[in-house]
C-alpha cells in the first residue's frame, strides 16, 4: 500500500492543472515530487529553500492575491518553528491556507525530537478557526486534500502520517464514522489509530466511533453515540495525550459523564529506536491499549 505522503504531491498537481487559485510552496522537504508541476507552473509552484518562517509568510501573501496556497513540509516545521507566522500571518490577517503536514508525531524516529510533533494539534487549539484532518489511510487523505483545497479560503491543517489503518472508511470531512456498536462505553479512534483500536476492543460492548476531521469537533455524532452507549468515552488520539478532551467534554457538558484521554505521553523518548516501539512506549499498540479501555470501562467502574 502507498503512503498518505505518496499521494499528496499526484493529488496537488492535479489540482493545479484543475484549479488556476491553487499555488504549492514548500521548503526544500518534498520538493522531489513537484518537478514536473514547478515546470508547468513556475508562478504557482515556489520553493522558499529551508526557510519555515518565509514558508507561512509567502502562503500568506499569495492567499492576500486571491489564491489558495497548499503549504508542505514537516509537523515540526510548518506548525511549530513558525507558528507566529501561523498566528499572525495567516490568523491575524484572517487569510486562508491549506497546510499539509508530514512525519507526524514520531514516524521518522532517527530524524530525533527535532522531527517530532506530537503538540501539534494542541499548538493550533489556541488559535481560532481552523479546520484540522487527520487522515488514517492513503484514500482518505486524498479525499481530506481535496475537500481541503476546495474549502473557500479557510485555514486547514492535514495531517500525513506513515501509520495507517489497512482500510480506509466512506468520509465526509464533518461527521465521525460509526465502526462498532456497544452498551458500555464510547471509544473515538482518530485517524491511524482506528485499526489498533478494533484490536483493542474486539469482544468488549463498546461502540466505536472514528474521526478524520477533529475540528470542527463533531459533538452532535458524539452525543447520539453516548444515547445508547452511555457517557464514558475513551479518547485515542496519534498526538498528545487529552488534546480533544476539552471539545468531547464541551459536547457532553450538560451530563455527567467521563472521558479517558490516551495518546502520545509528554515524556520525551531519548532511545529513538522504531515507529512500532514507540507506539508501544507510548502504550498505543493494542495490547496497551486493551488494557487501559477494559479497565475504564468495566461495570465495576462505571459511574451511577
Amino acid at each position: 500500500m502507498d503512503t498518505m505522503r505518496d499521494r499528496f504531491a499526484p493529488v496537488v498537481s492535479r489540482l493545479l492543472e484543475e484549479d488556476p487559485r491553487v499555488a504549492v510552496v514548500l521548503a526544500e522537504i518534498g520538493k522531489d515530487g513537484f518537478r514536473e508541476a514547478m515546470a508547468r507552473h513556475p508562478d504557482r509552484v515556489v520553493n522558499v529553500g529551508i526557510r519555515e518562517q518565509l514558508l507561512v509568510g509567502t502562503a500568506a501573501g499569495l492567499a492576500l492575491t486571491g489564491l489558495r496556497p497548499v503549504v508542505h513540509t514537516f509537523a515540526s516545521f510548518l506548525v511549530e518553528r513558525p507558528f507566529e507566522q501561523v498566528k499572525l500571518d495567516l490568523g491575524h490577517q484572517d487569510t486562508g491556507a491549506v497546510l499539509v503536514s508530514a512525519a507526524a508525531s514520531f514516524d521518522w524516529p532517527a530524524g530525533g525530537y527535532t522531527h517530532m510533533a506530537p503538540g501539534d494539534v494542541a499548538l493550533l487549539d489556541t488559535l481560532d478557526g481552523w479546520t484540522v484532518h487527520v487522515p488514517g489511510h492513503p484514500d482518505e487523505a486524498e479525499t481530506l486534500l481535496r475537500h481541503a483545497v476546495a474549502a473557500g479560503d479557510d485555514k486547514v491543517y492535514v495531517r500525513l502520517s506513515v501509520q495507517a489503518n489497512r482500510q480506509g472508511q466512506l468520509i465526509d470531512g464533518k461527521h465521525l464514522v460509526t465502526v462498532r456498536e456497544g452498551r458500555r462505553g464510547v471509544v473515538l479512534a482518530v485517524g491511524p489509530m482506528l485499526d489498533s483500536v478494533l484490536a483493542a476492543t474486539e469482544g468488549l460492548d463498546v461502540t466505536v466511533l472514528y474521526a478524520t476531521t477533529v475540528r470542527p469537533f463533531d459533538a452532535a455524532g458524539l452525543r447520539r453515540a453516548t444515547e445508547a452507549a452511555g457517557t464514558d468515552v475513551v479518547l485515542v488520539e496519534p498526538y498528545l495525550a487529552g488534546t480533544s478532551t476539552t471539545v468531547v467534554s464541551e459536547a457532553l457538558a450538560d451530563v455527567p459523564h467521563r472521558v479517558l484521554g490516551l495518546g502520545v505521553g509528554r515524556r520525551e523518548l531519548r532511545r529513538y529506536g522504531t515507529v512500532e516501539e514507540h507506539v508501544a512506549a507510548h502504550g498505543l499498540d493494542p495490547v496497551a491499549l486493551r488494557e487501559r479501555i477494559g479497565r475504564f470501562t468495566a461495570p465495576t467502574h462505571r459511574a451511577g
